[in-house]
């Protein structure tokens, strides 16, 4: 019998996910991109909240329903061959280290945990099993994230010298990113995205938090931690990165790489629900593209279903995760010493292959919330991390 035969997913079949967690991300952005994959199909929730689960449930056709004290049960049932993890960040290793024991592949938000420790447990869980584990990095299938990575790999902008980013928006007080702590707050809940993005468009790591200054604006009417955050990082051959957080600012997101040649600038660059948009400038010629608005939720589960069915390991694996978590570590103890960190040397196993991780899946309209709301005050499609 064939790997695939005995997991039940031989050729035409659909990979069968739980989607852990009905919060805003799952309903507003993942739940509506399944269908079109054409390889996943969702089978069962897990959720403290028995109508959210029959409404949401209604939409999709979905009516196994768990509760999170009985996620056990749902591994040994037989019903699912995946999950998609999308509970708070500090909640992750609790679900997905028992799935990948019971040899059920997971999908996990980003950030994998809010520590080094909780993914190193992560990452020894999945060595020892047979399912796979993807963090979920939707801009390694994006095509304007991938372009600009071709970009900078062709040598065009010349020597590279600094990243630069602002990602900000408006959390409202309500939502519950402004009630749990620096767990939930910009560093873990935005920091993965220009950390992310400075390591996979210089394909190197960092090697040093040079500084880290936050600041708590009491009008933001937020919790106990820094709602603004400005980093600077030093990579290797003298590259700088430096980036601002804020959950309490006008909605931007954008970065923009420096060469001794030219200079790229992309702008929207984090977002989904909108075309990403970009400026190439060499020399003193600027051309400006926009890419089409792509169904990012969708795609990185297609990618995913495709790797569980082809048995090819993803690429945005616990590793990719451990390097983020690696570096916000350093931007938590340069905030409390005030000086810069050292980071421990570290070696990324393996990049983003821009040819074979491109997703073109079209972008699906959100329903309704049930019993959550998007975290932004405005009517933006802020992510969630």
């Amino acid at each position: 019998m064939s790997v695939l035969s005995a997991l039940g997913l031989t050729s035409g079949k659909k990979v069968r996910y739980a989607v852990v967690a009905l919060g805003d991300i799952s309903q507003e952005a993942m739940l509506p991109g399944v269908a079109h994959t054409g390889n996943s199909e969702v089978t069962a929730f897990v959720t403290g909240d028995p109508e959210k689960a029959r409404r949401v449930g209604e939409l999709y056709g979905v009516t196994d329903s768990y509760g999170y004290d009985e996620f056990g049960a749902l591994l040994a049932s037989g019903t699912i061959d995946a999950i998609y993890l999308a509970t708070p960040n500090w909640r992750h290793a609790e679900f997905a280290i028992p799935a990948l024991k019971a040899g059920i592949h997971v999908l996990v938000e980003k950030p994998l945990e809010i520590s080094s420790e909780k993914c190193r447990e992560i990452m020894a869980a999945q060595a020892g099993s047979s399912a796979k584990l993807m963090v979920a990095y939707r801009l390694h299938f994006e095509p304007a994230t991938l372009a600009t990575i071709d970009l900078i790999r062709s040598g065009k902008l010349g020597e590279i010298l600094t990243f630069s980013s602002t990602f900000t928006q408006m959390v409202s007080p309500e939502n519950h990113r402004a009630k749990s702590g620096v767990a939930a707050g910009p560093i873990f809940d935005m920091g993965p995205y220009p950390i992310n993005a400075v390591r996979y468009l210089f394909g190197d790591e960092p090697t040093e938090v040079v500084s880290a200054v936050g600041v708590r604006h009491p009008e933001a009417g937020l919790g106990d931690f820094d709602d603004t955050v400005a980093v600077t990082l030093r990579f290797p051959g003298n590259r700088l990165a430096q980036f601002v957080l804020s959950y309490y600012g006008n909605v931007l997101d954008t970065y923009a790489v420096v060469g001794t040649q030219g200079s790229v600038e992309v702008n929207p660059a984090y977002m989904y629900g909108k075309p990403l948009e970009r400026t190439v400038t060499i020399g003193e010629t600027k051309n400006h593209e926009s890419f089409k608005n792509t169904d990012h939720f969708g795609g990185e589960l297609k990618y995913f279903s495709d790797c569980i069915l082809n048995g090819t390991d993803p690429e945005p694996d616990a590793e990719e995760g451990y390097a983020d978590i690696r570096v916000i570590e350093g931007i938590l103890k340069a905030l409390e010493s005030g000086g810069p960190v050292r980071l421990e040397p570290f070696t990324r196993t393996r990049r983003i292959d821009t040819a074979a991780q491109k997703e073109t899946l079209s972008a699906q309209s959100s329903p309704e919330l049930v019993n959550t709301s998007n975290p932004g005050k405005g009517k933006e499609k802020v992510p969630k991390n």
